[in-house]
């Protein structure tokens, strides 16, 4: 099937790219970065996702990845404003098979920084709205929210040996996602999947689910 990935130079978006291409896929991506995946069947254009009026033309996408995203810079531009563009542009049409959105657990939760809170919080219900749009074409629409992930943008933290002990007691399975375990979610949802539709699926190691009930001995 022809894919089309946004964010596709690191981390869960060249994941994504990949898992596509070993499965026999064509995937095209966005990214206003140079990518490293070079393989046959992948197309790349180096472009910003806010820049509407400048994206590439590209006909008769059948899976839509919304995967590009930012913390703490233009979230709301980025995160929400221009994945509705892209959405629009390339996945509400008669071609499409399936959109996924990543979002995030902190959509749910809202514990994180609070302009990305709200930029994923926007997806959450953007999503359900294009499941309704899709459906009609018989396409599915969803949103694959991570907790953490052992990319380049969590450095910081990784890296710290305090803050990651912190993290790691919030995190019931004392671990943080690959790139390619969030890779296979987003398979799963656009290829396997043909009946869920208009969910946000939260993949977050059972964070959370965390809870701290203090009692009395």
């Amino acid at each position: 099937m022809k894919v089309l990935v946004t964010g596709t130079s690191q981390g869960i978006g060249k994941a994504i790219a990949e898992i596509f291409l070993e499965n026999g896929h064509t995937v095209i991506g966005i990214d206003r970065q140079i990518s490293s995946i070079e393989h046959s069947e992948y197309i790349h254009y180096q472009c910003d996702v806010r820049d509407k009026e400048n994206l590439p033309v590209i006909e008769d996408v059948e899976i839509l990845i919304n995967n590009a995203g930012t913390q703490n810079e233009d979230d709301i531009d980025i995160n929400l404003k221009a994945l509705i563009w892209i959405t629009e542009r390339y996945g509400v049409q008669s071609h499409i098979k399936s959109i996924l959105n990543v979002g995030s657990a902190s959509a749910h939760t809202g514990s994180e920084f609070p302009e990305y809170c709200a930029s994923k919080g926007g997806v959450l219900a953007y999503t359900k709205n294009v499941a309704m749009r899709v459906a009609v074409y018989g396409a599915t629409c969803n949103s694959i929210d991570p907790g953490g992930v052992l990319t380049p943008l969590n450095t910081c933290v990784i890296e710290d040996p305090v803050l990651w002990a912190e993290i790691m007691e919030e995190t019931p399975l004392k671990k943080w996602a690959t790139p390619e375990e969030i890779a296979q979610w987003a398979y799963f949802m656009t290829v396997t999947n043909t009946f869920c539709t208009g969910q946000s699926i939260v993949i977050d190691g059972g964070e959370s689910i965390k809870h701290n009930f203090i009692w009395k001995d």
